[in-house]
């Protein structure tokens, strides 16, 4: 059967998910909900027979069943505060509100009957590039169309991130109809495991490197917290090849470089101790600082990237060398457009630090968003909304 409802269509008997004509990742029991809400649509489903028909009849929590549902709008490009496609009955149950129409799957009619015509799921491919100063830098390539590139930031495994509830909608939604290219940073990842004393300078080398070994000429940059310095760095000593900015919750000058090197040290000292740990409280800790509003299935993917990221040690010199970073005096030297967002709730860097960026750029539009996240997450109810400014900033592009 194929369930057509909103820009999405559904095919149960080849098991796959496209949304605006484009073939979708999804999980299993996020596929089997969103398939059950489809065929009851437009009766409200009730936890019970949640229950028993994607879990089998066994109990699980309310916050798994959050999770699930959660990801299942992420991937419709819906959200909780929205519910567009899906609706939430509190404590009653959940269901389709999307006008649905169904379709044999055996006719020719069907939206998935005609492979031809359909796009190829996105993969990304691997390859290795060098810095200025020899080191390998992994970098990825997804997608088709105009380049985006993504700057690597502090967190970074090109394989982990292909996979995980945050990353992949957010990768999937930036490579619809572009050519998104991103890498790992230096000492993170899939790239060498080391800094040998690294400075801002070298991940603007490796930044460039990136951009090099993917014939990008002019590209727009979408970059957030450490490495929106790292981008404005790349844009000031390159200004013909950066043509526009994407900047969310980034760092002008780093807490060292304020003034608080306590804050720095703490940071250091809890890495040094938890990172890597299973069960370790700072880890969970470090996750939900980073995104207090999140499921809990986001919130367990973070916890793991911290453990494949970097090590310990690696974790803490980079935290550092963030700490050090001050890039105020090369702000007047960017002329590239950019749309600078920050959340309002954001403990991990002020918005403070966004209004100095956007006072500084002669070309710059700033939005403060209603978030307490530093990570912006697929279940946030601002995702939807931000990724929508993204794709209308990066229209705006000139055509090559």
């Amino acid at each position: 059967m194929i369930y057509r409802f909103g820009t999405a269509a559904l095919d149960t008997d080849r098991h796959r998910l496209l949304v605006d004509g484009a073939d979708r990742h999804v999980e299993p029991q996020v596929f089997g909900l969103i398939a059950l809400l489809a065929d009851r649509a437009p009766d409200l489903v009730g936890y019970d027979t949640l229950m028993a028909e994607i879990w089998g009849g066994r109990i699980v929590s309310d916050a798994t069943v959050a999770a699930r549902i959660s990801a299942a709008r992420a991937v419709l490009d819906d959200d909780g505060k929205a519910q567009r496609v899906i609706r939430t009955v509190p404590r009653r149950g959940v269901q389709m509100v999307a006008e649905v129409a169904r379709v044999d799957g055996a006719g020719e009619d069907g939206p998935l009957a005609a492979p031809a015509a359909i796009e190829r799921p996105l993969t990304q491919t691997i390859r290795y590039t060098q810095s200025r100063d020899g080191t390998a830098i992994a970098w990825a390539e997804i997608g088709e169309g105009p380049p985006l590139l993504r700057s690597g930031h502090w967190l970074s495994h090109l394989e982990h991130d292909w996979h995980s509830p945050i990353w992949h909608p957010l990768l999937e939604r930036l490579a619809r109809g572009r050519r998104l290219i991103r890498y790992d940073p230096r000492g993170t990842g899939l790239s060498d495991r080391r800094l040998g004393g690294a400075t801002l300078t070298d991940y603007v080398d490796d930044m460039i490197a990136v951009a090099d070994a993917a014939g990008l000429d002019r590209f727009p940059v979408y970059a957030i917290s450490q490495s929106v310095p790292i981008a404005l760095s790349l844009a000031a000593r390159w200004p013909d090849r950066v043509s526009r900015m994407i900047l969310l919750n980034g760092l002008v000058r780093g807490s060292t470089a304020r003034g608080d090197r306590a804050a720095t040290d703490t940071m250091v000292a809890m890495i040094r101790s938890g990172w890597g740990v299973p069960g370790s409280p700072f880890m969970r800790a470090v996750a939900t600082l980073y995104m207090p509003r999140a499921t809990p299935e986001e919130l367990e993917s973070l916890v793991a990237l911290q453990s494949v990221s970097a090590t310990p040690e690696m974790a803490a010199e980079i935290r550092r060398l963030v700490g050090d970073i001050d890039v105020s005096d090369i702000l007047h030297q960017v002329r590239a457009p950019a749309l600078i967002m920050h959340c309002a709730g954001d403990v991990i860097q002020s918005p403070e630090q966004s209004k100095l960026i956007a006072r500084a750029l002669p070309d710059a539009e700033f939005s403060l968003c209603d978030s307490p996240n530093h990570i912006v997450v697929p279940s946030d109810p601002i995702w939807g909304p931000c990724l929508e400014a993204f794709d209308r900033f990066l229209a705006a592009e000139p055509v090559a």
